[in-house]
């Protein structure tokens, strides 16, 4: 099964930039970015959904801005194992994310993300880090 959403070319450029980004943060990690610039991180949570509401809640605090996130784009440095991290981003306005996939209910999340309008792309390896 593949996502039937597909990303804007601002959310691919943008899903590069967290992606990449995402590689120096500490797991679990998610990064938000909107229009090529960062808007949040949420770093070193015990699981998927606290890094993601980490992340917003940060982003919250700091702009507290309504519909600042709406079309921002999210990278997860380790696969969804569920589809309540992919329901939280999409709450907040993220309609993109890329992650990698290996979990035993990645269709799951993929009929998921379809449903709630959120490209889901799979990346072609973890960057998962303890450091």
């Amino acid at each position: 099964m593949r996502s039937t959403v597909a990303a804007t070319p601002v959310q691919k450029r943008d899903l590069l930039i967290a992606w990449y980004m995402n590689i120096s943060v500490r797991s679990n990690g998610v990064v938000i970015v909107k229009n090529g610039g960062t808007l949040a991180v949420g770093t070193g949570e015990q699981d998927r959904v606290g890094a993601v509401e980490k992340a917003i809640g940060k982003y919250k605090e700091k702009y507290a801005g309504p519909g600042d996130i709406a079309g921002a784009a999210m990278a997860s440095d380790g696969f969804f194992p569920f589809p309540d991290g992919v329901e939280v981003a999409a709450a907040a306005g993220v309609r993109a994310i890329v992650a990698p996939a290996g979990s035993l209910k990645d269709a799951e999340v993929i009929a998921r993300a379809n449903e709630l309008g959120v490209a889901l792309c799979y990346a072609p390896e973890r960057v998962f880090s303890h450091h």
